[in-house]
């Protein structure tokens, strides 16, 4: 059995314009690191990997262009977070297939979201951050998340090739665009085997979001 949930990872550009936004200190903040930054289109729960990849193996996914912003919002009183657009079929594809593994499906709508913070009890709210990014969705991967002392570590189990868009004028068919705040230039980042932190599902006020993956 592993802890497992299905996700899109945002591109090297985007994570390098992620990294520009201020990251202002305050008591009982906590932000969110590159490697911890993915869009959560199911969370399995603890279930058995085999079964889980074979399942995702079954996936037709639906060419998506998924879009952040247009700006950061507080996602019940803990989360701030960009909104993600553009994959609900994504995720529904995903669900379809996943249906019968791990725990079951979640029966509120689904609200993508990529967590840039959260904030502890009392902590006060960081200002809106504007910022806009778009990509074609490439791959969708099973992770797993082993849950250790200092957070989570993660390791991708299998990946799906989502096929692209067609080809624009100019030829390219791969696209992605950012437009945020100001700041230094964007820093190294990674992924696979590295820490993040681990939350549960919130029922706090404002909209109730899917957020049993790492941060």
């Amino acid at each position: 059995m592993a802890r497992l949930f299905v996700a899109v990872w945002p591109p090297s550009e985007v994570v390098d314009a992620l990294c520009r936004l201020p990251r202002p200190a305050g008591a009982g903040v906590r932000w969110t690191t590159p490697d911890q930054w993915h869009v959560t289109l199911r969370f399995l729960g603890e279930t058995d990997p085999v079964e889980a990849e074979a399942a995702l193996r079954e996936l037709d996914p639906p060419a998506s262009e998924l879009r952040l912003g247009p700006g950061t919002v507080l996602l019940g009183r803990d989360v701030v977070a960009l909104p993600a657009h553009g994959v609900d079929e994504l995720a529904a594809a995903v669900l379809e297939v996943t249906r019968g593994v791990g725990r079951p499906p979640a029966r509120r709508p689904f609200h993508g979201h990529l967590t840039l913070a959260r904030l502890r009890r009392g902590a006060g709210r960081p200002a809106r951050m504007a910022f806009e990014a778009r990509w074609d969705v490439r791959t969708v991967e099973l992770v797993e998340s082993d849950l250790r002392p200092t957070g989570a570590s993660y390791r991708t189990r299998a990946t799906v090739a989502v096929a692209g868009p067609r080809p624009s004028p100019a030829g390219s068919s791969d696209r992605s665009a950012v437009a945020g705040e100001d700041g230094e230039p964007g820093h190294p980042h990674g992924r696979d085997g590295e820490s993040g932190v681990d939350h549960r599902d919130h029922q706090g006020g404002g909209d109730q979001v899917e957020r049993e993956d790492a941060l």
